[in-house]
């Protein structure tokens, strides 16, 4: 897999144009593509998996306290997260935009919006030193991909302008005789993912295959879950110290009219537990995506993004409360 490192800063030179085409043509061929990490970034990772070691360590009954009837952050069991139909056997710590009650958004009832539950200061810490990590990172990657593209530098940040950058914690048990699911097979919902992992592996993506039919994900009726689960090519993602993996979304997909297609993937079980940090860097809430290509179509990303995770976990007691309330309706008004 090929590894790239960032500039210090993204400014249109001549260098960053060619290491934005490289990037493309990486995507293009591969559909993934690895960034290295400086001693910083791996060292807040690495501080970042351990006091979440020490959170998933504790009783499923502790775990399940930090949980909101407001937002997607918190605590997600294993087998709780659906994909096609199935069960994923992850446990998850989600971890949305730190919304304070007193926010107009939340006193208003924008659905998905409210404060972190977190467990305590030191994750609280932790998570957040992570996020500021990555996000730096988001930022320089999406201005680099603007300039493969050929289009405006900040074509791409325009829409992560307060964006909902979020994170997902994910720990994997060690597998069983009776399953070796982590997660299905999927695309992710977002714009761009940048993720780091732990030295156990079991991350599979599936490459661009010429001619193959991708379906927009974004679309209620093409849902990628489940798709070409059982069907090759797939390749394993081997853990490599001191990088994260960094793959398209369907935003981007979506942007990009299919040029860049939105890499599916899905995990395995080992031998033993694995963590892994998934960081979606992400269109502001209240936006609406266009293609670059002027073409006439739109995503208003907060209703995509509640459309997924209400269809990922129809049962949480966040999406009974988006549903009773009526949440929904604040999102087609926003949407207009």
């Amino acid at each position: 897999m090929r590894t790239f490192e960032l500039p210090d800063s993204v400014s249109g030179t001549t260098v960053d144009r060619i290491l934005g085409r490289q990037l493309v043509r990486t995507w293009e061929t591969d559909g993934i593509f690895q960034v290295a990490a400086t001693a910083e970034q791996e060292r807040i990772t690495q501080e970042a998996l351990t006091e979440s070691r020490r959170f998933f360590g504790k009783s499923v009954p502790e775990k399940a306290k930090f949980v909101s009837d407001l937002t997607y952050s918190g605590y997600i069991a294993s087998g709780e997260e659906v994909t096609a139909g199935e069960a994923d056997f992850s446990e998850i710590f989600t971890v949305c935009p730190d919304v304070p009650l007193t926010d107009t958004r939340v006193t208003e009832g924008w659905p998905c919006h409210g404060p972190v539950p977190w467990p305590d200061d030191g994750y609280r810490t932790a998570m957040r030193a992570y996020l500021r990590e990555v996000g730096e990172a988001g930022e320089k990657l999406l201005r680099l991909v603007a300039l493969g593209l050929e289009v405006e530098i900040d074509r791409l940040t325009r829409l992560t302008r307060d964006g909902w950058h979020h994170l997902r914690v994910l720990r994997f048990p060690a597998r069983s005789a009776t399953t070796e699911r982590g997660i299905g097979a999927h695309t992710d919902y977002g714009l761009l993912v940048i993720a780091a992992q732990d030295d156990v592996g079991g991350l599979f993506i599936r490459p661009p295959v010429p001619g193959e039919p991708r379906r927009r994900n974004w679309l209620p009726e093409e849902s990628t879950a489940g798709m070409y689960q059982d069907d090759e090519p797939w390749h394993f993602v081997e853990p490599e110290p001191r990088v994260f993996t960094v793959f398209p979304g369907d935003i981007l997909q979506f942007l990009t009219g299919g040029r860049l297609l939105s890499t599916p993937h899905k995990v395995r079980l080992a031998t033993r537990e694995r963590y892994t940090l998934a960081y979606f860097h992400e269109p502001s809430f209240s936006t609406t995506v266009r293609p670059l290509d002027g073409r006439d179509d739109r995503i208003h990303y907060g209703t995509h993004f509640t459309n997924m995770f209400t269809r990922c976990y129809p049962d949480r007691v966040t999406t009974q409360r988006i549903h009773e309330e009526g949440r929904l309706d604040r999102l087609r008004a926003l949407s207009q």
